[in-house]
């Protein structure tokens, strides 16, 4: 795979929100089959599209490359026949399978931010938004269709398309579902919504902490 079609793959996984490793050869001592700017990308399923070595190499990239989408932190991966200790800043693997030389290999852990659905053209929602984008969350305008991997979905739109959203969010399991209400009109909108009364329990309503806010 060349570097322009991994490029593409990475853009393709982002817009998917698939969470994935870029692998980056750094530093290769000879004799190795990988060279520095040799890459790889390294999917949840272990799945690995790109180079970055021979089956050894890339089995250990495999296994360190799981363990930052774990952990979420980046790693500096050093690869070596020979026994070293760990250094600052370095994970240090002893690979004997290598042919006698070295390599080092940045692994970076791209996970798509958590996701939260916004409804509402309101000062609310857009404060939403804004804050919510500053904080580190994916905020989209809900337009019909809800991610797997959705966090959160707010609605906040003063009365206008508030049922089928909910009931959307409530069906599909979406584990924050608020409604920017006051306590009364909130309760009678949750009431009204054409799901059991367990899904219902679960609209969060007014949404939010009473910080006693006199503006959006």
């Amino acid at each position: 795979m060349i570097r322009q079609d991994l490029s593409s793959r990475r853009d393709v996984l982002r817009q998917s929100r698939t969470p994935f490793v870029h692998a980056l050869v750094v530093y290769a001592q000879p004799p190795t089959s990988a060279k520095p700017g040799d890459e790889a990308i390294v999917l949840s399923d272990g799945t690995i599209e790109g180079f970055v070595g021979g089956d050894c190499a890339e089995a250990t990239v495999r296994q360190q490359s799981l363990e930052t989408l774990h952990s979420g932190e980046t790693m500096l991966l050093r690869i070596t026949p020979d026994v070293e200790n760990d250094v600052v800043g370095k994970k240090v693997v002893h690979n004997p399978c290598l042919s006698g030389g070295t390599l080092e290999v940045f692994l970076e852990p791209l996970i798509p931010p958590p996701l939260v659905y916004v409804i509402g053209n309101t000062p609310v929602a857009e404060s939403l938004v804004s804050l919510g984008s500053v904080v580190g969350y994916a905020m989209e305008t809900y337009s019909g269709t809800i991610a797997k991997d959705a966090h959160a979905l707010v609605v906040a739109s003063h009365g206008k398309n508030e049922d089928e959203a909910l009931v959307k969010a409530l069906v599909e399991g979406v584990p924050y579902v608020g409604l920017v209400a006051s306590k009364k009109r909130g309760a009678d909108v949750v009431a009204r919504l054409a799901v059991d009364e367990a899904l219902k329990a679960k609209v969060r309503t007014p949404a939010g902490l009473p910080i006693g806010a006199y503006t959006a």
